[in-house]
């Protein structure tokens, strides 16, 4: 939850001299999903903020990547970055997003990222 006084230096703070994402390394845990796992995006609610788009919910697609830890910016807008999460670079086939996409191109491929909340094993 948003704490009592903002400290608008606090992110600056940690992250001075190791960088941003970096700063997070090794605080959200282990990763619940591996590299070839098979996702579905989440469809929760974005009541003020979110990373994840509107097109990947409810698609399954493959993690190809565990990219970094972090605050995920649901959390971060409200100067909440005491719960990193992992996340992770995540490749769709486009007719899986877009099931009018031309079969010309049937092998192209989406790759975003979400945090861990928005993915569930598929």
């Amino acid at each position: 939850m948003s704490k009592v006084h903002h400290d608008r230096t606090h992110h600056a703070k940690i992250a001075t001299g190791i960088g941003d994402p970096q700063c997070f390394k090794g605080k959200a845990g282990p990763a619940r999903f591996k590299v070839g796992d098979q996702v579905r995006i989440k469809n929760l609610p974005d009541l003020f903020y979110t990373r994840c788009q509107i097109y990947p919910r409810g698609a399954i697609g493959t993690v190809v990547r565990l990219v970094y830890e972090s605050p995920p910016a649901e959390d971060e807008a409200w100067d909440n970055t005491d719960n990193p999460e992992w996340f992770y670079s995540v490749v769709f086939k486009q007719k899986d997003l877009w099931p009018e996409y031309h079969d010309t191109f049937s092998n192209d491929t989406l790759e975003t990222e979400f945090s861990e909340r928005w993915l569930e094993p598929a």
